[in-house]
């Protein structure tokens, strides 16, 4: 079965920086599609970051120019790098990987919380 598996949460202060990655297996990664969600609590589910199979990009406005989403093909993994990290990005993070079309099925991470605080 598909499998993802994220990294990289923790704690960090406020203007600081952490990087998530995504492992994944199972799926042929080249030509999926790969998210990153969001969940803070008591929100709704949010899409923070895409990056498709052919490296295009698209940000929430909420964390553009502040991260970064990239994609390495070769070890079927996806990062997240997340600077200027501000108190209102605590949030329980989720990578997705999405099956091209027709199917477009998403399969899910099981998270990695971020907490910012001072």
């Amino acid at each position: 079965q598909v499998q993802l598996v994220e990294s990289g949460g923790g704690l960090a202060q406020p203007g600081g920086s952490l990087t998530l990655s995504c492992a994944t297996s199972r799926i042929i990664f080249s030509i999926y599609a790969m998210h990153w969600y969001r969940q803070a609590p008591g929100k709704q589910r949010e899409l923070v970051a895409t990056i498709t199979s052919d490296g295009s990009t698209n940000y929430a406005d909420s964390v553009k120019g502040r991260f970064t989403i990239s994609r390495d093909n070769a070890k079927s993994t996806v990062n997240l790098q997340m600077n200027s990290l501000e108190p209102e990005d605590t949030a329980v993070y989720y990578c997705c990987s999405q099956q091209p079309p027709p199917g477009s099925t998403l399969y899910w991470g099981q998270g990695t919380q971020v907490t910012v605080s001072s």
